[in-house]
């Protein structure tokens, strides 16, 4: 993938260097956290909160646990996740057409007072017959600390093409603050942004300008004065069984925002879908949610 097509050189806020890091919390009024940033790390950490002297923030981890739930019926019996690696694939998939849909996107905590307001750029890659294109969607949501946005189903990419290989999905967020950007991503709302990004089967010559210019709009406000990036993520669904990989299947994916330290001992057992109110909680304690930033987007086969 190239820099044309990502954002390599954006570093989100957990990533950034120190004085970078305190400049932007003190654009977006984080007084306390810029100044305890400061006083802590001057001179002895290249990064934000690598000593883990102060207690750290959910908007301040880079790394990521990726989740599967399966499909099932109605009910109220609480449904399993796992690992996204630890499934089977679906090989009726391959070489076929796929919807992706964003279901959840909660936010423990962003940078940032009040409500926010999420970009979010969704990257796929679209395989159709001799060539592979490569697709941008932009999206914004509304979401206050500590709530989900007011989502389910949310179109992103209809009639997906999933080539032999399987899929590449990325996720690239910027919590956006400035007033004036605001007001331009107000139009993101309108029902042509909420119907999502609708694929041929074969090479449509509207889709690289299109997807060029919504990487134009999340580079430039990315950079802007009081916003910020805050998740970056990338997955691969194959149909292969190398254990590191996850896989390719209908279902709901989740992609929890969490330290590098809890990369090791998180554990997907430890959490349950809960149908009766559509949330993730505690197994043992289902009034207790997952205190980190976290997406969940689901497939499906595709319909004409």
């Amino acid at each position: 993938m190239s820099s044309i097509t990502w954002f390599h050189d954006l570093a989100v806020i957990g990533e950034m260097p120190v004085q970078q890091a305190v400049a932007k919390l003190q654009e977006l009024g984080e007084v306390e956290e810029a100044a305890a940033l400061s006083s802590v790390h001057q001179g002895r950490s290249p990064k934000f909160g690598a000593s883990g002297l102060f207690e750290p923030k959910p908007w301040q981890h880079t790394a990521h646990a990726f989740g599967y739930v399966a499909p099932g019926p109605p009910g109220s019996q609480a449904a399993t996740i796992q690992h996204a690696g630890n499934m089977a694939a679906d090989i009726s998939l391959k070489n076929n057409r796929i919807k992706i849909t964003l279901d959840r996107l909660r936010v423990a905590a962003y940078p940032g007072k009040g409500p926010h307001r999420v970009l979010f750029d969704f990257y796929a890659q679209n395989q159709v017959p001799g060539t592979i294109e490569h697709l941008h969607f932009n999206s914004c949501y509304r979401v206050l600390e500590g709530q989900e946005a007011g989502i389910t189903g949310y179109p992103i990419f209809i009639g997906l093409n999933v080539g032999s290989d399987g899929v590449a999905f990325r996720c690239f967020t910027v919590n956006v603050q400035n007033d004036n950007d605001e007001a331009l991503l107000a139009s993101m709302e309108s029902d042509v942004f909420k119907s999502g990004l609708r694929l041929c089967a074969t090479l449509q010559p509207a889709i690289a300008p299109l997807s060029a210019m919504a990487v134009a709009l999340t580079r430039n406000i990315a950079v802007r004065h009081r916003n910020v990036p805050v998740q970056d993520f990338y997955m691969g669904l194959d149909f292969t069984d190398v254990r590191f990989r996850a896989r390719l299947a209908v279902g709901s994916y989740v992609a929890v925002q969490i330290p590098d330290s809890l990369v090791r001992v998180w554990d997907w057992r430890d959490w349950v879908y809960d149908p009766v109110n559509g949330q993730i909680v505690d197994k043992d304690d289902a009034m207790r949610l997952i205190p980190f930033n976290y997406v969940v987007f689901s497939v499906s086969a595709y319909e004409e």
